[in-house]
């Protein structure tokens, strides 16, 4: 997903894989007809659930297409890029390995330096001492716990209501929309954007797992060093998918956003990601580029 996403994001707080509130002993709600209690405590659940999530994505590599389209003032496309990476884990931090770009697979020469950096990165990791080791794993934990932070300011900034059952791919849902509680003073810096975004949710009820959040910008955003505004309007849609029966991961990202950047120059972009090819492996690798495979031969 484009770097310049990643504050949209965010706001898929249900979806992330940071550690929420411990979930209480009762089991799933079984009403068609859900509580504001019960909606938080399925929150919370999913929201713990993915933390498995992330801890099993570790062990899969994938592949990622990226689509981004620029549109005009009605609303048609000017211009459109694709990229195709490879993804994988690499020693705790996941890496894009970009095999193809409009849909062409890169040029011997592009790919052989995809290859050759890749390959730095795990001699990175894999001679990395034991105290740049110690302050990565920290820096991690740190974060995980500000992200954990945020999510339980998702659950206090919302008032939740239940819309009803929905089947998605052959499996039932709760659907849930959150919208602003009115006057809300957010506690942490970065959950100030909170009161501009409303969402509704989508959340397996065999796995407790959120399958879908539909986000919607609904009032101007401004962040950065380099001010930057999201305009009211703009949308992100994602989606996960069950792999292999044991884990939830990413499917499907949509989004259609105004950017404007240092007040100057406006984006009106339509991005969409495909998530696919799934398939389990190990961090002891190498990346051996195409000349040397055929050498070996």
């Amino acid at each position: 997903m484009p770097r310049w996403l990643v504050l949209t994001v965010l706001l898929a707080g249900l979806a992330s894989g940071q550690q929420a509130a411990p979930p209480s002993p009762q089991g799933p709600p079984t009403s068609s007809a859900l509580s504001q209690d019960q909606i938080q405590e399925l929150i919370r659940r999913s929201a713990d659930n993915d933390l498995d999530n992330d801890k099993k994505q570790r062990n899969y590599t994938y592949t990622e297409r990226d689509e981004e389209r620029r549109l005009d003032g009605n609303g048609q496309t000017r211009s459109t890029e694709t990229r195709t990476y490879e993804v994988m884990d690499l020693y705790g931090e996941p890496v894009q390995k970009l095999v193809a770009k409009n849909d062409k697979p890169l040029s011997e020469k592009d790919a052989r330096k995809e290859d050759d950096r890749i390959q730095k990165l795990i001699e990175k990791r894999k001679n990395e001492s034991e105290q740049d080791r110690r302050k990565r794993v920290e820096k991690e934990e740190k974060d995980r716990e500000e992200n954990r932070r945020f999510v339980l300011e998702v659950a206090d900034a919302y008032n939740f209501h239940f819309v009803g059952l929905e089947t998605l791919e052959g499996r039932p849902t709760y659907v849930i929309d959150g919208d602003p509680k009115p006057g809300y003073e957010p506690h942490l810096k970065e959950a100030k954007i909170l009161p501009k975004f409303r969402f509704r949710a989508w959340i397996d009820q065999d796995d407790t797992q959120w399958k879908k959040l539909d986000i919607q910008c609904i009032d101007t955003v401004s962040y950065g060093l380099v001010l930057a505004r999201l305009h009211k309007g703009s949308r992100i849609v994602i989606e996960q998918t069950r792999i292999n029966n044991e884990i939830w991961l990413p499917q499907h990202v949509a989004a259609n956003v105004d950017l404007r950047v240092a007040l100057v120059k406006n984006f009106d972009i339509a991005v969409d990601s495909t998530y696919s090819n799934y398939q389990k492996f190990r961090t002891e690798i190498r990346i051996v580029p195409a000349g040397e495979v055929q050498e070996q031969q």
